[in-house]
């Protein structure tokens, strides 16, 4: 998962404004007590850091994947 497939699904699963809060002030006791903007400062993985996040906030198994993959357009 890239850093921006990550910022998609948090975005997708809590919405843009509930994200930042959550990516700031949800505590992933998983990954050592930091909050997930922490984590990945730190150089934990995205994919880790969205999986600890699903977890910690009671997300659906079936939603844990993140967002559909949207349609892109032609590459130049």
């Amino acid at each position: 998962m890239k850093l921006s497939e990550f910022r998609l699904a948090v975005d997708d699963e809590f919405g843009e404004a509930y994200g930042a809060v959550v990516l700031r002030d949800v505590v992933l006791e998983v990954l050592g007590g930091r909050t997930a903007t922490e984590a990945l400062s730190a150089g934990v993985a995205p994919r880790e850091v969205w999986l600890a996040l699903c977890v910690a906030m009671d997300v659906p198994t079936a939603r844990r994947h993140g967002p559909t993959r949207r349609e892109r357009g032609p590459r130049a």
